[in-house]
């Protein structure tokens, strides 16, 4: 499996490591590109640089790097995961604005049907917001708010990150045991 990685600058950069950190340990190959703003906060919401995050990719993009494969529709991959994803990107992507690597990669997911998957962090939400979420839903975009769930009842906030991280491998159908599934929590009681 071969998959590109976005982070973007919103607020949630912990979603993005944790990815990198479980695909890493399952040797999925990763292509990442870390946006400018999201690198500032990688170093205020982790406390380390976007180096620590890019060790665990198997190929690292700059945002401008127009010669990087992933901006190409001949290069094949399983998908695309955006996570966190900023309103600013989420809008470049659903009106075509592919003026960085980021919005190239989406626009070539969206074009070649393939999978994308934005983990929108946000709160609260404008119309703006919500019609260019419907937008991409409606071209079979899917969207992952940044939204954990409380039913397997989390200890931990790392608990919480697991959750929203074995949803999105669900969503690329890549086996997990991060989180335990309704099933599991009613069987447990």
């Amino acid at each position: 499996m071969k998959l590109t990685i976005a982070i973007t600058g919103a607020s949630g950069v912990v979603y993005g490591k944790r990815l990198l950190e479980v695909l890493h340990r399952k040797e999925i190959e990763t292509h990442l590109v870390i946006s400018q703003a999201a690198k500032e906060i990688i170093n205020h919401e982790l406390g380390t640089s976007e180096k620590s995050l890019e060790t665990l990719a198997n190929h690292v993009y700059d945002v401008d790097d127009w010669g990087s494969p992933i901006v190409s529709g001949s290069f094949k991959t399983d998908g695309m995961v955006i996570v966190p994803c900023s309103m600013k990107t989420l809008a470049g992507i659903a009106n075509g604005f592919a003026e960085n690597v980021i919005l190239r990669a989406a626009d070539v997911m969206l074009k070649e049907k393939r999978k994308l998957i934005i983990v929108p962090r946000e709160t609260p939400l404008n119309s703006v917001h919500l019609r260019n979420m419907l937008d991409l839903k409606n071209q079979g975009v899917h969207i992952v708010p940044a939204m954990p769930a409380y039913y397997h009842k989390p200890k931990t906030i790392s608990n919480l990150v697991d959750f929203m991280i074995g949803r999105i491998l669900d969503i690329l159908e890549i086996e997990h045991n991060l989180y335990q599934r309704w099933q599991e929590v009613q069987k447990t009681g």
